[in-house]
């Protein structure tokens, strides 16, 4: 059993239909979008929207524990021009600056924002991991 991996990534969000339409504008492809939840395929693993009190009742726990921003989600780009492009991208269709695409102490490149509930993403460049055609880490 190889438990060394995530296959499902899902996020608390507060209106289902808002941010469905927020993460297509970013150009990610939704796979099924039901009443109560949305998958989004992501090449072996599935990232999901579900509504917080859906989550919350899942989890046996009051909604105000659920919390956001203490984890980042990141998408990493071949260079740092694409880094540029789509931070710019995700601020136009209506996330929110929290660091502008700059280049990091540790030699990479790299931005941070937030989607509509608050949940934190980074756009990075990182010049030791070299991605494939698909975008995913070789």
């Amino acid at each position: 059993m190889n438990a060394n991996r995530i296959n499902l990534t899902t996020l608390g969000v507060s209106d289902l239909k808002r941010s469905v339409a927020f993460y297509q504008s970013l150009g990610w492809k939704a796979e099924k979008v039901l009443e109560t939840v949305a998958f989004f395929d992501m090449g072996g693993a599935k990232f999901g929207l579900f509504p917080m009190p859906a989550l919350a009742h899942e989890q046996k726990r009051p909604i105000e524990e659920l919390g956001v921003g203490a984890c980042t989600h990141s998408v990493n780009f071949s260079t740092e021009a694409d880094v540029d492009t789509a931070f710019q991208n995700a601020i136009a269709v209506g996330a929110t600056s929290i660091a502008q695409p700059t280049k990091m102490e540790w030699g990479g490149y790299s931005s941070y924002w937030a989607d509509p509930d608050g949940h934190v993403w980074e756009f990075a460049y990182n010049p030791w991991w070299e991605l494939n055609e698909n975008g995913w880490i070789k």
